[in-house]
Parts: C-alpha cells; sequence; structure tokens
C-alpha cells in the first residue's frame, strides 16, 4: 500500500520514522533531567528548531513560487498544533499547553501513522512534513518526560471545546474557498484512518468519538495527579 510514489506505508523507512519519534522524546528527556534544576536552554532550543524549520519552509515555498492563496494558508489543524507547541516552548503557558498536548500527540501521530504526501519520498516537502509532525510530537512527550508539563484536570473537555471551534472556522473556510483544510468536506486521497469512519459528512462525527477517546486516553496518566499549574480555569506562567 502506498500513499505517494517511493514511500510504501509500514515500510521499514516508515517504522523507522515511527520509533525515532518518541526516542527523540525519551532523549530529550532524559537530557533534561540531568540538568541543573530550572535549566530552559534545551527547552528554548527545541522551540527555536521547530520556529526556524517552519520559517525555512515557507522561505522555501515562497522562493518556489508556491506560496500561494488559499492553498498554502497554514489552516491543518496540524499547523495549529505546531504553532501552539512552539508558543508552549517558549513562554510555558499552561493554557496554551493543554490544547497542544492533544493535538500535538493525538493529530500528529495520525499524521505521522498515514502521511498525506504530495511529493515522491525523499524530497524536500517530505522529509520537511516528518520533522515538522514528528518533531512537534517528539516535543510535547519531552515537555511531559521531563516533568516540566502536564495536562491539567478539565483539559480535555477544554481541548475538544477549542478543535470544533477551530473546525468550525476551517470549514467555513473551505466553504468560502473551495478548499479542505482538515478534511472537513471529504476524506484526502491517501489512505487514511476516515476511511473506516464512513462516508461524509458521517466520518466527522465519528472522528468526534475517536478524538474523545483518544484525548481521554492520553490524560489518563494524570488523572489522580495534581497539575503543577494550578488552577485549571486560569492560564499561568511556571
Amino acid at each position: 500500500m502506498t500513499s505517494r510514489p517511493n514511500f510504501v506505508l509500514f515500510s521499514p523507512a516508515h517504522f523507522a520514522i515511527l520509533a525515532a519519534t518518541p526516542l527523540l522524546g525519551a532523549v530529550l528527556a532524559a537530557i533534561q533531567r540531568r540538568l541543573t534544576p530550572g535549566a530552559k536552554w534545551l527547552r528554548l532550543g527545541v522551540a527555536w528548531l521547530l520556529l526556524a524549520d517552519t520559517v525555512l519552509w515557507y522561505a522555501e515555498l515562497a522562493a518556489r513560487g508556491q506560496l500561494t492563496f488559499p492553498e498554502r494558508v497554514p489552516l491543518e489543524l496540524c499547523d495549529a498544533s505546531l504553532f501552539m507547541m512552539i508558543v508552549a516552548l517558549f513562554v510555558m503557558r499552561a493554557s496554551v499547553f493543554d490544547l497542544a498536548y492533544y493535538t500535538a500527540i493525538a493529530g500528529g501521530s495520525m499524521a505521522l501513522l498515514t502521511p498525506n504526501l504530495w511529493e515522491p519520498f525523499p524530497s524536500l516537502g517530505t522529509i520537511q512534513f516528518f520533522i515538522a509532525h514528528g518533531l512537534t510530537l517528539a516535543a510535547a512527550l519531552y515537555l511531559v518526560w521531563s516533568g516540566q508539563a502536564r495536562p491539567r484536570p478539565g483539559s480535555v473537555r477544554r481541548a475538544l471545546l477549542a478543535v470544533n471551534l477551530y473546525a468550525g472556522l476551517v470549514i467555513a473556510f473551505d466553504f468560502i474557498f473551495r478548499t479542505n483544510f482538515m478534511y472537513l468536506l471529504h476524506k484526502p486521497e491517501n489512505p487514511s484512518l476516515l476511511d473506516f469512519l464512513g462516508p461524509w459528512p458521517w466520518y466527522i462525527l465519528a472522528a468526534e468519538g475517536v478524538a474523545l477517546v483518544l484525548f481521554s486516553l492520553l490524560y489518563l496518566p494524570f488523572r489522580e495527579r495534581r497539575a503543577p499549574w494550578g488552577d485549571p480555569g486560569r492560564s499561568q506562567e511556571i
């Protein structure tokens, strides 16, 4: 089964990418734990790396003449997750991390499992796809596994609400400009988990249930723990 020429789903190369992502998060967390308590340079370094990768990619698109409207507007959920993760890494806002955590891990893992590639692999575009999605997911794992952040009580509800509000804005954009961000108007051409959720619009409703299950599972390890960022209804800095 192929998603694009030269890239085979669940091939050795694909498995290597899938394995490298959590491994990177674990390595970063292990390094952080060996640093002086309160050291920020590694966290900020990851933030700058994500930001630099994003800026360089859009600069490359501009140089190719491919930074076009509306096709290249960064409205995918993974785009929003990437931007939120950069902010979370820089400023350590609990309210931002609450959203970035779920979308980075749940959304990022789905993107890595069934990548919607538009160029043959390997190419600059496909490599950047895996770097952006993989590093965003690894950053979320790094923050949690290093003990620097964790989702707060009520974060599942708030994250689901935020995703739905965002999807409402995106589907309005899709209808107006005839795009298909977040696959809200039709499924991607490449094989994806949406193929198992029925036709439009039922797969969107089914995806709500999948998101609820995934978000709940992601919060499960923290359910009995007291959130270090205090009141779940307030945004705080560490």
